[in-house]
Parts: C-alpha cells; structure tokens; sequence
C-alpha cells in the first residue's frame, strides 16, 4: 500500500482553501477504477492492483480556474465487499460509474448502480458521470460505444470512453464530474447545510476503511 499512503500525504497538505468534493468510484471488479484514480493522480499506471481493496486518495486540482480538493473513495467490485455500498452512497457528493468495453457483464452491473444509488437516496438528481474504460483494447470490444451513449441517455449525465492504461480521457472524467457537482450545488439554497451534514458520514466511513485496512495488514 506504499503507493496509496504516498499519494495521500504528497496532497493532503494543499488541501486548505479549496472546496472538498466527495467522489465515489462505483464499477465492477477488475474494470479499472484504481488505475483512473491512480492516473489522475500521479499520472502513473500500477503494475497491479488487488480488486478486493477499498482504498481512499486525496489530490487537489484547478478546474475551470477554481481548486478543487478531491477526496476519492475507491470501492472494491467483488459481491463479498458490498456490505458498505449503501454508506457509499448516502456520502458521496457524486459518482464515477465505471465499466470495461471488454466486459458485457461489467456494463450489466453499470446499468445497475443508478437504481441502486435512487434506493438509497430517493432522488435521480445525483452528480454522475458514466465511464467505459479500456479503449486500448478495442479489438476486444464487447460494448459500442453507441451502448454507452444510449445507457448515458437514459441516465442524463455525461459519458467517456477512456483507456487508464494509456492516460487517455482520465482528467475529462473527474473534470466532469465536478463541473456536474458545481452545477448542481448552485441550484440549492441550502448547498452548504447538505454539505456539513454529509461531513459526519464521510468521516465515518473514511474511520471504517482504514480500521478495515489495518485489520487487514
């Protein structure tokens, strides 16, 4: 985990006079959420990342010429890890729902999460953005692009096709998703309410992962 502690460290001390937006990456295993975190990031690729991990990353970014302090959930896609996808979703400010055009089944599961996130919410008008990643391996393509778009549709949010492996797209999904975030935050009179009542939960959960990671270290 020695990646994950240095990437959290080198950014956590910038974080002061910038707004903190509260991202969850929703997706099944395997699809790349990791990889588009990590690249994000610290522009690098891991040579291999265990899918069973739930990690947390901070970075600060200028978006349309305002900071922006991320702080990024990074959700394991395995069933056996979804005991605290609901705790997800009532703390997220917005979703990054990721699936592989290589995988049918990974944009089965994607066409999923937009219900679940509604159960638990009770509400559509969610800051997200949907994801089919690894267009380096077109030639494995088992989901067009036209289905990404048609699922993008019926979802009324944006809609990238990336490769993490070959850092392509990546800042245009996280850029996105906080324009989405802003955009809707501005059309609430009581933003800054939701927000301090959302920062209890983030911490919680942020205290349940990392007892989480030390039981497992």
């Amino acid at each position: 985990m020695e990646l994950e502690n240095e990437m959290i460290s080198s950014s956590s001390n910038s974080s002061a006079g910038s707004r903190e937006y509260k991202v969850v990456m929703l997706g099944a295993g395997g699809v790349g959420k990791s990889a588009m975190t990590m690249q994000f990031i610290s522009h690098r690729f891991p040579d291999y990342h265990d899918p069973t991990i739930e990690d947390a990353y901070k970075t600060q970014v200028r978006i349309d010429d305002e900071p922006a302090y991320l702080d990024i959930l990074d959700t394991a896609g395995q069933a056996e890890f979804t005991a605290m996808r609901d705790q997800y979703m009532r703390g997220g400010e917005g979703f990054i729902i990721c699936y592989s055009i290589t995988d049918r089944q990974s944009f089965q599961e994607a066409a999923e999460f937009k219900e679940l996130i509604y159960r638990v919410r009770h509400t559509y008008d969610i800051p997200l953005v949907l994801v089919g990643n690894k267009i380096d391996l077109e030639e494995l393509r088992q989901v067009s692009t036209e289905e990404g778009m048609s699922l993008a549709r019926e979802y009324s949010c944006s809609f990238f096709e990336t490769s993490a492996a070959l850092r392509f797209y990546i800042d245009d999904v996280f850029h996105g998703l906080v324009r989405e975030i802003r955009r809707k935050e501005s059309s609430l009179p009581m933003a800054e309410k939701k927000m301090k009542r959302k920062d209890s939960l983030w911490r919680k959960l942020k205290g349940s992962l990392k007892k989480k990671k030390e039981s497992t270290t």
